[in-house]
């Protein structure tokens, strides 16, 4: 009735209202304190968790079920641990994921940004851009993001992308057998790293 229907608009002008929730992972204590000095200076942003290392990172991420998870590409001397948290948070939760690099190669970032599937990515060289891209990423699709999942999309063949395509709920035909689209949607899956159809729907949603 009409009580319900106030209640919906009232939840809606909640979600509106209600901070963006950031976990920031980054294992550099100078700079941590940097992005918790920005972040606090804006209304609508909220930090739920702090995290220096992958496992905590994770953990962290199921516990408070964050939007955002501020991912450092190198969590370690060893390289790039901060990919595989990040693959961890998004296959787990629905938090998108932004990736923070001290790295400027854009292939290496976009490669990392891709094996992440992240929504974006914020160079430390630009650092003023980390709160604009917090808020664009919550509000959807951006310029970033697309790229990304067309980077995704280029692992496949031209027609498992067709299949993949299909899979995430798209109207494609397909004049392929049965027994041959069952079979690219397990290349597909493997490809991508992937456990199930629910699993990749999951994934490509924040694209």
């Amino acid at each position: 009735g009409k009580e319900s229907i106030v209640w919906e608009e009232r939840k809606k002008e909640m979600q509106v209202m209600r901070p963006i929730r950031i976990l920031v992972v980054e294992d550099d204590e100078d700079f941590q304190h940097l992005i918790i000095q920005t972040l606090e200076l804006e209304e609508d942003l909220t930090i739920v968790g702090l995290c220096r290392t992958r496992e905590d990172a994770v953990c962290t991420a199921l516990q408070t079920q964050p939007d955002i998870a501020l991912m450092d590409l190198s969590l370690s001397r060893n390289g790039m641990e901060g990919v595989e948290a990040a693959r961890e948070i998004r296959r787990q939760t629905d938090a998108k994921v932004l990736i923070l690099s001290g790295y400027e190669d854009p292939e290496i970032v976009l490669g990392a940004s891709r094996r992440a599937f992240a929504s974006g990515y914020i160079m430390k060289s630009q650092f003023f851009m980390m709160v604009p891209t917090i808020q664009q990423t919550m509000q959807g699709p951006t310029p970033q993001s697309h790229m990304i999942r067309a980077a995704l999309m280029q692992q496949l063949s031209a027609a498992e992308q067709c299949v993949c395509r299909r899979m995430l709920g798209e109207d494609v035909l397909l004049r392929s057998s049965e027994k041959t689209i069952a079979n690219q949607q397990t290349s597909i899956l493997k490809k991508l790293g992937l456990s199930s159809k629910k699993e990749l729907c999951h994934i490509f949603s924040v694209y």
